[in-house]
């Protein structure tokens, strides 16, 4: 599948499975350090305040932005003398991963921080918490996202420096770095890199801290880094199992190093805490669709076919979901699985749901891979043109929110990977590798957790023209970014089998069949067995 792969607003159908509000699983929050984490955020306000004030931090690091602000607003009520509550309610209406605030929303943080100022909080480290807010906050219409941001993280940076034993600053420093806006891998890779080294630091005195395992896990979310957010992975739903964040969390490690069992556990998991947090009026429906959409993932690496297309219609039930969201979703699934189980004909003729165009980039590209696929060349252009439309209604948008660096301009990768495919369709052999290896190329940049990586896409391709020594190689290269995805090993036995390399061919073979778990009902599975059963 090709997702969208902007940070903050994300048009396309990945939007609908994030999240922007928070959750939890009580109609209370629960006493500091009980089911949240062990958070200490020393305020100079009321003495009974400070247990609340660290239970609201707690809330803030497990991104449960609505639970948050609401307990922020509560300590205000208490204490109207706390000035760093209403730094707290500002914070919470920063989502920073995933969705940029809007004018109306700055203006609403600026409001809180004002208040903030007005008594000044009574020590120089809860001022400077208010200061770094207010740079976040400032009222400069000019300003683009990245210098925003940048003011925000140099601040914090300072802050930390000055207060070295303070581990919220440090994990609020950290998550700025991850949130870093760039266009190049080098710059991102380094932030991460520094944010990794830094929540390691915090992670070693303040191994109960939901924010250094929380962001510590955002921060190794890449095929390289993966392995070492995995020690947070395994912590981070211990430390606070009243969100339903934090049980879904790990998965984006276990997703990465194809841990196909944990990321199902988890997921389902989190879906259910979920539910039950919307239905307490303390969520929206995006904390069930995100797990939801992981674990539709899940099954189909873990050959359970059944399970993934069950999804659909389980997403009717997702507790105050609006009828787009859901239909939404429900089209993301569908594209999903007709692409993953290799269901051309299902692909060519998906229904294109009724959300608005910037969100149909995944049903067009299905239907235009399916199209190809089935020899329908002519509906494969049609489809590839409005997937262009979807891509140029999205970069516009992206503009008008006022974006100011190169957001995947000019050809996407998913329109490179739908015309090398049409050009196979037309016989164009050549055309069709140059494109794909193209694709694969751009892509190589950061292949998107949930996604079908083009280099896989180029093995298919090249097995189609009856060339499996380099199909190989693709698989192979696909498998180091991407482990232990399903058609990746398959294809890989296969076109090791092809090429005459039996003894590989069976080890993939292996491979295949000790991913997948109990229920899986793939055929190829049994094609798989089939060969391991031969001497």
């Amino acid at each position: 599948m090709r997702q969208i792969k902007y940070r903050w607003l994300i048009p396309a159908s990945a939007a609908l499975a994030l999240c922007s509000a928070a959750v939890a699983q009580n109609s209370k929050p629960s006493p500091a350090g009980a089911n949240l984490g062990s958070v200490s955020f020393p305020v100079s306000c009321a003495p009974d305040i400070q247990s609340k004030f660290d239970t609201a931090v707690a809330l803030l690091h497990s991104f449960q932005y609505q639970h948050a602000e609401q307990a922020f607003q509560d300590i205000a009520k208490e204490d109207p003398a706390c000035a760093v509550a209403y730094w707290g309610e500002a914070m919470s209406l920063y989502q920073q991963l995933w969705d940029w605030p809007s004018p109306e929303t700055l203006a609403e943080g600026r409001a809180d921080i004002m208040k903030a100022f007005r008594p000044a909080a009574k020590t120089e480290r809860e001022r400077e918490y208010v200061r770094a807010a207010a740079i976040f906050f400032q009222d400069n219409a000019k300003l683009t996202h990245a210098q925003r941001l940048g003011a925000y993280s140099e601040v914090m940076g300072k802050l930390f420096k000055k207060y070295d034993d303070d581990v919220n600053a440090g994990a609020f420093y950290a998550l700025s770095l991850v949130a870093m806006p760039t266009d190049k891998k080098d710059d991102e890779l380094a932030n991460r890199k520094a944010a990794i080294d830094i929540l390691n630091k915090l992670f070693a005195v303040a191994p109960r801290n939901p924010g250094v395992a929380h962001y510590l896990i955002h921060a190794a979310d890449t095929p390289d880094l993966a392995p070492q957010g995995l020690a947070a992975a395994r912590r981070y739903s211990k430390i606070a199992p009243d969100s339903s964040h934090a049980l879904h969390m790990p998965s984006h490690i276990f997703v990465r190093l194809g841990m196909w069992q944990d990321t199902i556990a988890s997921n389902l998991a989190a879906s259910d805490s979920a539910a039950r947090a919307t239905a307490a009026h303390l969520a929206d429906a995006g904390y069930q669709f995100h797990p939801m959409d992981f674990l539709n993932y899940a099954y189909l690496q873990s050959g359970q076919a059944a399970k993934a297309r069950a999804l659909v219609d389980e997403l009717k039930n997702v507790v105050a979901a609006s009828a787009q969201d859901i239909a939404g979703n429900q089209a993301l699934f569908a594209a999903r699985n007709a692409l993953e189980l290799h269901q051309w004909k299902e692909a060519a003729a998906l229904p294109i749901p009724d959300v608005p165009l910037t969100q149909q980039e995944d049903t067009y590209f299905a239907r235009g891979i399916g199209a190809a696929r089935s020899a329908d060349v002519p509906g494969a252009q049609a489809d590839l043109a409005k997937l262009r439309e979807v891509h140029a209604a999205q970069h516009s948008q992206m503009q008008q929110q006022g974006y100011s660096m190169n957001m995947n301009s000019g050809e996407n990768v998913g329109e490179q990977e739908l015309e090398a495919w049409i050009a196979l369709a037309q016989n164009k052999g050549d055309e069709a590798v140059k494109q794909m290896r193209a694709a694969a190329d751009r892509e190589d940049v950061g292949v998107d957790s949930l996604t079908m990586p083009a280099r896989e896409m180029l093995g298919d391709l090249l097995m189609e023209l009856h060339r499996p020594a380099d199909a190989l190689a693709a698989y192979k290269t696909a498998l180091k970014e991407s482990p232990k995805r399903f058609d990746s090993l398959d294809g890989a036995a296969l076109a090791a089998e092809a090429a005459g390399k039996s003894s590989e061919a069976r080890q993939f073979f292996a491979q295949l069949v000790a991913a997948c778990g109990p229920g899986a009902d793939r055929p190829e599975l049994e094609d798989a067995r089939v060969h391991l059963a031969r001497k």
